[in-house]
């Protein structure tokens, strides 16, 4: 599952549905929605938010997997979706082996009413259950039976009835419009990570695997998709409307990987070269918006085959997108669905960036048809791998499907930085974390899983090199494919390919949390350079200077001015301190610690190294990504106080020639947390004179409209840079973009896709109210959803009270669907001081209806996060804390505890530093005397 972080979760019942009754499905009952009672499984679990130890997990509730005497080896379900009264009718016929006499079955079930179940020993007599036992908090039933079923096979059959949900989760109704405006419905799903129990009861534990027959009743003019190929489609003989579509046997899987599409879509079709069908499907009339995935697709399924040395083992992979939902895509195994901004590309409206996102999404997803789907994690704890892994692939598809995008480089921006932010918190977590209950899964699908997952894993392609990297890996698919694996497992594999120590050093990077700040300083000896390198935990408020301070076996390379692009040493760091002697290098040349930016730690050199690295910057003989590095560095050390903020200040200034689009990217969101940092002092508009003048000359370089010969890059930087400039207040910028907002509302000249997000906002930030209705007009108008979400993004820049109030209440309005009402309510806190006051209390006033939209999923977790992670007053984070302890949120209880920490070092810094930033930027406008 790919998420938006800010940026990346049983039965084989013979089936029942044979010719002599074929219209079982409708017969047994007839159950008004209104009398069906649906169960609340998600209540509110009163969990303390109390301060807690660095790095524990927040209080558990006691939680029992499901027992083992009775497991699925094949599930017959057939479900019947109605997509008026949003209720579905199902029938299970599961094949089990019962393995211990027993004569209760105990199996997961939310938000499901079981009408009748019953046992059928092989060969033996039917047993009806007596009693149905629903454990709501614990998302569980128990069917009793009034004899004992001994050991043996034997089908379960349970006729049960559910809710069409609006949740975004389990089996639930996404809303569309049909081009001639009429408001329709199609039924999706989204199990991972427990929410198949919301469809079906089953055995709702990755490691509990089985095979699945599914059969769907839908109507006629619908499309209906499931994991697998159909294998018959016949009228259903009830009612001559509906279809009968069965689809083949699945391989055996994971619950949380089933998935199955009702609803209106058309699309575009092609094979790849090894012969595996590969459909987009999309809304209606936009089949052409699905041909760019279907390109990145039938490149990257063959790429994975070669990569992994194993072929994709289904007939078909379908892409879909689905217009409600809340992550940015789902690996389902040959039915993946995804948010239609993370799938559809407009040739003529889809920006640069966005087409990069497909890129990133589809090959994410693809490789879980492998890593995930094929090898399955045994139980939670183990995620990480799932995502990590996929996290880090993706960048390698991409960069094999698209050299272009210099796709590496920005894996460090948009993935490695975020997570060493994260991780520097004490309230961050292990990679590896012990979850049980369903209500803790949520919290560890974050940047930890995904980014610092990533991280490392790349750390440890570079450490053990690619081939026996790729040896090990097929080794691992082949041994464990239809199974399940642990972290420990893969790294067997890894090691007995290349022969070095990898369990005892990744088990230093996944088993505890954080990462360490490497020290390093020189001594010239001659010809020899020696360094002496120490390392000690990093964290966000200093170095860690307690007693039993965690060290880490830390891969370490080094590389010179010789050759900024080649290692010249690599040794590994495995105790606090060591020396290490260079040959043959000169006094004049530099020295770089972890060229490629590879490591996961921050780097702090001694003030005569750093000094020798800054003309680097300046001159561009470091390359992009270990500028881009050296910065982020310092910009965290100034952070944890343990530099001047001022440094910081003065080396950014050193990137006045700075070419590289990744390397702006990192500058600029750094100097967007400064800026919001310091929109609480009376100083806000020198911060903003710093911006416009270091992005003044690039800005003039680009201009506004391409030139021949530029490429994805330019693009993305031009973008960059105008809406910095704009938003900044930049005259020229402000006015330039005034001009063509003018033209392309009037419909003279329409602003290219990469500027429109910059334009808009620009004329936001520095608009009124009618610049505001012309904005939500356009939105209106608009047909594409990546255009909807461009402006939505941008709302919250418009200044006056009263219109911050407007896009906040637009934000809950049935104008914005409801995955997207977090982005927009994010938008107005991140924009301006007075946006964050009014977002926090925005969110405190609705907070009932936002919980109950997003409750017990990650986006609960993104909206806190958006809401109030820019404050800087010490009494705010006393204010959060407080609210949540009255409004609690389970799944989003790390990221309160997160925020609040994130609020007193902002506190802190801005106590440290403010005075000297001030002072600093005053100077440098100051005429030399």
């Amino acid at each position: 599952m790919l998420l938006l972080l800010g940026r990346r979760v049983t039965l084989s019942f013979v089936n029942r549905f044979t010719k002599s009754s074929p219209s079982s499905l409708s017969k047994p009952v007839f159950i008004s929605s209104l009398l069906i009672k649906f169960r609340v499984a998600h209540s509110c679990f009163l969990v303390s938010t109390a301060v807690r130890n660095r790095g524990t997990m927040p209080e558990r509730r006691p939680f029992v997997r499901l027992p083992t005497d009775v497991y699925p080896v094949n599930y017959g379900l057939c479900l019947k979706p109605d997509l008026i009264d949003f209720t579905f009718e199902g029938k299970l016929e599961a094949l089990v082996e019962v393995t211990q006499a027993t004569n209760q079955i105990v199996m997961n079930c939310a938000d499901i009413d079981i009408i009748t179940a019953s046992f059928v020993p092989q060969g033996g007599e039917e047993i009806n259950a007596t009693g149905f036992n629903y454990q709501n908090e614990d998302e569980k039933v128990t069917l009793s039976f009034p004899s004992t079923l001994q050991k043996g096979s034997g089908t379960l059959k349970i006729d049960f009835v559910g809710e069409l949900n609006d949740k975004m989760k389990g089996f639930y109704r996404s809303k569309y419009t049909t081009s001639a405006g009429e408001i329709r419905y199609a039924a999706v799903t989204q199990f991972e990570a427990t929410d198949a129990r919301r469809a079906f009861p089953c055995w709702d534990e990755p490691a509990i695997k089985a095979t699945f027959d599914i059969t769907l009743i839908v109507p006629k003019e619908r499309v209906a998709l499931s994991n697998m190929n159909v294998i018959e489609r016949k009228p259903y003989p009830d009612d001559e409307n509906l279809l009968e579509v069965k689809f083949a046997t699945t391989p055996i899987m994971s619950t949380y990987l089933v998935a199955f599409v009702i609803g209106e879509y058309d699309f575009v079709e092609s094979q790849s070269s090894d012969g595996v069908t590969v459909r987009v499907y999309t809304p209606v009339g936009k089949a052409e918006q699905g041909k760019f995935a279907l390109e990145v697709a039938t490149k990257t399924l063959p790429f994975y085959k070669e990569y992994f040395s194993v072929p994709y083992p289904l007939p078909k992979i379908d892409l879909i997108a689905i217009a409600d939902f809340a992550a940015g895509a789902m690996e389902n195994w040959g039915l993946v669905t995804y948010r239609e901004t993370a799938l559809l590309i407009d040739p003529k409206n889809s920006c640069s960036s966005s087409r990069q996102w497909v890129a990133l999404v589809v090959g994410h997803e693809l490789a879980h048809q492998w890593f995930g789907n094929l090898v399955t994690m045994e139980w939670w704890t183990h995620l990480w791998l799932n995502e990590g892994f996929a996290s880090w692939i993706e960048y390698l598809c991409v960069d094999h499907c698209f050299p272009e995008y210099d796709i590496w480089t920005q894996f460090v921006s948009a993935d490695y930085t975020r997570a060493l932010d994260l991780d520097a918190l004490d309230s961050s977590h292990p990679i590896e974390v012990n979850v049980g209950h369903p209500s803790e899964v949520d919290e560890i699908f974050d940047a930890i899983s995904y980014s610092k997952g990533a991280s490392v894993i790349r750390m440890l392609h570079n450490y053990i090199g690619d081939e026996d990297f790729r040896k090990g890996m097929n080794a691992y698919l082949l041994k464990f494919q239809h199974k399940n694996a642990s972290t420990e497992d893969l790294w067997d594999c890894l090691e007995e390919a290349s022969g070095k120590p990898i369990a005892a050093v990744m088990g230093s990077w996944t088993k505890q949390m954080g990462f360490p700040i490497i020290v390093v300083d020189q001594e010239q000896q001659g010809d020899n350079r020696i360094l002496k390198i120490s390392q000690k935990k990093f964290c966000a408020s200093g170095p860690h200077n307690g007693e039993d301070c965690p060290s880490w076996m830390v891969p370490i390379s080094i590389c010179t001015s010789d050759d900024p692009t080649c290692t010249k040493l690599k040794v590994l760091l495995d105790r606090p301190e060591m020396t290490i002697t260079l040959n043959s290098v000169s006094p004049e040349q530099w020295v770089k610690i972890n060229p490629g930016t590879v490591g996961f730690y921050r780097i702090q050199y001694s003030s005569s190294m750093l000094q020798s690295l800054l003309p680097g910057v300046r001159d561009l003989s470091l390359q992009p990504v270990d500028r881009l590095g050296l910065q982020n560095d310092l910009f965290s050390l100034s952070r944890a106080g343990m530099i001047s903020t001022v440094e910081v200040l003065k080396l950014m200034e050193a990137f006045v020639n700075e070419p590289n689009y990744t390397v702006w990217s990192d500058l600029s969101c750094n100097l967007g947390v400064l800026s919001s940092l310091l929109s609480h002092t009376d100083f806000h508009e020198e911060i903003q004179e710093f911006i416009r003048d270091l992005f003044t000359p690039i800005g003039m370089k680009l201009g506004w409209d391409s030139k021949p010969g530029e490429g994805h890059l330019d693009a993305l930087l031009r973008g960059l840079v105008l809406g910095k400039l704009g938003k900044a207040g930049h005259k020229p910028t402000v006015e330039e973009a005034r001009k063509r907002f003018k033209d392309h509302v009037e419909g003279k000249q329409v602003l290219p896709a990469d500027l429109r997000s910059p334009v808009y906002l620009t004329m936001l930030k520095h608009g009124d109210s009618s610049t505001l209705e012309t904005m939500l007009k356009l939105h209106k108008q608009a047909d594409m959803q990546e255009e909807k979400n461009r402006i939505e993004r941008v709302l919250g820049a418009i200044s006056a009270p009263d219109l911050i109030q407007k896009v906040l209440t637009f934000a809950l309005s049935d104008e914005v669907r409801p995955q997207d009402t977090v982005s927009v309510i994010g938008g107005v806190a991140g924009s301006s001081k007075q946006g964050r006051k009014a977002a926090w209390k925005f969110v405190k006033d609705n907070w009932e209806e936002l919980y109950n939209r997003y409750q017990g999923g990650f986006l609960i977790s993104r909206l806190v996060k958006l809401s109030v992670d820019g404050f800087a007053i010490d009494k705010m984070a006393a204010e959060v804390k407080s609210f949540f302890e009255s409004h609690p949120a389970p799944s989003a209880e790390r990221t309160v505890q997160q925020c609040c920490e994130n609020i007193l070092l902002n506190a802190a810094w801005l106590k440290r530093d403010a005075d000297d930033i001030h002072h600093y930027l005053l100077q440098r406008k100051a005429p030399p005397v």
